[in-house]
């Protein structure tokens, strides 16, 4: 096959792999429907929508749908794209007025706003819970004449192949046709001062991003390879979009993993076969290994209904998953599929997760994202280090064991481990639950450092779960943090607190303290000796992971405290680490 002009080599077999499976499913026993995006222009009670929302709104989505239909064209899979609702070639779009004024409402007011438009969209034929909703809030404020712009709009979306929602804000200067003006400069709340056709593109680009979102595409950056089209849409291709207009930059494209997962949405394949069926999947003979500086990635994915292609997401630790590369695979027909990536962020911990993609438009949801993850480290140097993984990887059957509730087999599985971590870190996992009689103060005196988790606690509570020694108390139970993994650990969910009973006997205590491998939050943690801060950490998001050593001489009581940041307590799954005390 010919290389499509902007495309990477390679991309287009894959594309022309993918289709030969994906279609075919679909044209045997068809089910053709053509399902459109929804559209509301949400306004709080009494104000009036913005000035010429229906023709401002139409070009908005018209030159959106042609984005996705020239980046799905250049990758090799035809003009697919979203669908809109037309009436006299303008935009379908249904104006509903909120029943609060507009100081009721504000960024988070999201669900609120959504729950007002359920009923009237319900009273017109639409489930808006089963198709995919794009709600326009009037909640921005633009000054004409001083030429200042703000808002306090939500501005986020979340969905898959079923349906979604994206909720974005209107204004009267937000207009396709104001994308190329670098005048007039305007001062926007958010982003200082900036001329009108980058505001547009911030906020178009915007709308395109968080569709995408609705969509069902998740996070993540364009790989150097792939820099030459721009930046990735769904990385920070929502305030690039539209600058080759002006001359400034080469505006967003879409990734060809982000082009596979739409290819089978059924906006995009005009097909709803299957759509509701529920998917399996399995990796079989999985192999990761580095040579020089990439990872290499081989197994035998198993899928029903059956996958077309496989999406691998490179993500660094911090930055949530903004910063993820991809690659692809589309398996053989047996299954077999290889990928790999030298995309990796040296200096770095990070999780590789895979996602299969269903012919049926499913990418497995949150089962895929947590069954198919696995941690990597990144030197300074930029190899790659598999360690971490290989011991996950060997641990897989005793951890698949002890979820079907096998505790014989797993505890046979543990056995056959040859001294050393892997089989420390069994050992812990299976006595999961098991709790020391004695507390620190009634240690022997011969007795010159030991684990921290060897002892007694006087008092424990987490935020959330139960309190958790030496394993994480969801699987895969190994206690990983910035992308190295530990055999003993105090699990600590914010907000949580530890006490144990020293008596005045030990003079040290020292460790790491890091936050969960995969896990999204961010918590302070705090050491305490007899209700004095002796030790307080920076706030530790994912992939950090701090040293401390503290001072215990003549200290009766020891706190370990995990508070969560100004951000809340979701996910913030903070650990102690290897904590150990010493006389």
């Amino acid at each position: 096959m010919a290389l499509v002009h902007g495309q990477v080599p390679g991309e287009a077999e894959k594309t022309e792999a993918a289709l030969k499976i994906l279609n075919g499913w679909h044209e045997k026993d068809a089910k053709r429907e053509v399902r459109t995006l929804h559209f509301v222009l949400w306004t709080p009670k009494g104000r009036k929508p913005p000035k010429d929302y229906e023709a401002r709104l139409t070009r908005m989505m018209t030159h959106i749908r042609d984005f996705y239909g020239r980046e799905m064209d250049r990758l090799g899979f035809g003009p697919r794209s979203i669908n809109l609702p037309m009436t006299d070639q303008q935009l379908k779009i249904h104006l509903i007025e909120g029943k609060n004024a507009e100081s009721e409402y504000g960024m988070s007011s999201g669900n609120a706003i959504k729950q007002e438009c359920l009923p009237v969209l319900a009273e017109k034929g639409i489930d808006a819970k089963k198709e995919t909703l794009v709600i326009f809030c009037n909640l921005a404020q633009w000054d004409g004449e001083k030429l200042e712009f703000t808002h306090k709009s939500p501005y986020y979306a979340g969905g898959n192949h079923q349906g979604g929602t994206a909720w974005q804000l209107d204004s009267p200067e937000l207009d396709t046709t104001n994308l190329p003006l670098k005048k007039p400069i305007i001062r926007d709340g958010q982003y200082g001062r900036i001329s009108l056709g980058k505001h547009n593109s911030i906020f178009i680009g915007g709308v395109a991003h968080e569709l995408g979102h609705a969509l069902g595409l998740p996070h993540c950056r364009e790989r150097p390879d792939e820099a030459a089209r721009g930046t990735a849409l769904m990385g920070s291709g929502n305030r690039s979009y539209g600058d080759e207009l002006r001359g400034e930059g080469k505006g967003s494209f879409l990734t060809l993993a982000h082009a596979l997962r739409l290819a089978s949405h059924p906006q995009f394949s005009e097909s709803t076969k299957g759509m509701n069926l529920p998917v399996d999947a399995r990796i079989d003979d999985l192999k990761l290994t580095v040579k020089e500086k990439t990872i290499h990635v081989s197994g035998k994915l198993t899928a029903n209904p059956p996958a077309y292609a496989l999406v691998a997401y490179f993500d660094p630790d911090g930055g949530s998953d903004y910063n993820a590369t991809t690659a692809t695979a589309v398996p053989d027909s047996k299954g077999n599929f290889t990928l790999s990536s030298d995309a990796l962020a040296a200096g770095k911990s990070g999780e590789l997760r895979l996602i299969p993609l269903h012919v049926n438009g499913s990418t497995g949801g949150w089962l895929s994202q947590t069954r198919f993850k696995y941690p990597y480290i990144v030197k300074k140097d930029g190899t790659p280090d598999l360690s971490t993984f290989k011991v996950r990887a060997a641990l897989a059957p005793l951890v698949a064991a002890l979820q079907k509730r096998d505790r014989e087999q797993a505890v046979s599985i543990a056995r056959q481990f040859p001294e050393g971590m892997t089989r420390e870190i069994a050992g812990n996992i299976l006595a999961r639950g098991g709790k020391p009689a004695k507390s620190p103060a009634e240690a022997e005196a011969k007795t010159k450092g030991a684990s921290l988790t060897s002892f007694k606690p006087s008092a424990a509570k987490v935020g959330w779960g139960r309190p958790a020694y030496n394993f994480l108390p969801e699987a895969p139970f190994t206690l990983e943090a910035g992308g190295m993994i530990f055999t003993t650990g105090i699990y600590g969910h914010a907000p949580a607190e530890h006490r144990y009973d020293l008596g005045g006997k030990w003079k040290k205590f020292s460790g790491k303290a890091g936050m969960a491998s995969g896990k999204g939050g961010s918590v302070r943690f705090e050491v305490k000796g007899d209700g004095k801060t002796l030790w307080k950490s920076r706030v530790i998001k994912s992939g950090g992971l701090v040293d401390y050593s503290v001072d215990l001489l003549g200290v009766k009581l020891l706190e370990l405290v995990v508070d969560p940041s100004n951000d809340g307590t979701g996910s913030d799954w903070g650990l102690w680490l290897e904590p150990r005390l010493s006389r």
